[in-house]
């Protein structure tokens, strides 16, 4: 059975959770990172030199990178599906927008998320979160046209670039931040909060 190493809490540990859901895959999860710890422990160290979350192990077979899993689990688990193109264009077009996620958006909003729900109050840094605020909503107003054409990121079917924004979108609507009206974003939210793997794993309370 898949094994997923990863606390439930973590933006990137939701995002494979979440597939194994709309995949049916089975899974083992195994509590670590952040107050578990375990990931500096020298077993998990062999796994997963980065000492983050998640790390999966797959009869034998030990994978690290949120993003990297996902297309994985999508090729051994649900070859040719739309969850990830089997026409080099389409996949193209998916693995583009998962790519961004992690070199753009991660950045602002991983900021912004820490600021309201992992930093202590009197240690914010509210000039570097109002910037990093400004940034994430400059990044979700591309999100936002694109899906003024499309009920999805890639079209007119859920795709792993729908999973790697997953967290992060649910994070935008739920923290207590100004966000100016972007009618198509918060339809496509609606759309992923309606699929019971994202409500399970991702449409949580923040901690």
């Amino acid at each position: 059975m898949l094994r997923i190493w990863g606390r439930a809490n973590s933006s990137n540990v939701m995002k494979v959770l979440w597939l194994c859901e709309e995949l049916a895959i089975p899974f083992e999860r195994v509590d670590a990172g952040g107050a578990f710890g375990r990931t500096k422990d020298p077993d998990y160290l062999a796994m997963n030199p980065n000492a983050l979350v998640p790390t999966i192990e797959d009869d034998g077979f030990v994978l690290w990178e949120s993003n990297a899993i996902l297309r994985y689990l999508a090729r051994t688990r649900a070859p040719g599906s739309a969850i990830l193109p089997s026409d080099p264009k389409a996949a193209a077009d998916c693995e583009r927008w998962m790519d961004w996620q992690l070199a753009s958006l991660n950045a602002p909003m991983t900021t912004v998320f820490f600021t309201y729900v992992r930093i202590p109050e009197p240690e914010r840094d509210w000039p570097a979160t109002a910037k990093a605020r400004d940034a994430a909503e400059r990044l979700w107003s591309m999100v936002d046209a694109r899906l003024q054409r499309h009920d999805f990121v890639c079209g007119a079917s859920l795709t792993l670039a729908d999973i790697a924004f997953g967290p992060y979108i649910h994070r935008w609507f739920a923290l207590p931040i100004e966000r100016k009206p972007m009618p198509a974003l918060e339809a496509w939210y609606g759309r992923l909060k309606a699929r019971p793997g994202y409500a399970k794993h991702v449409a949580v309370a923040m901690s």
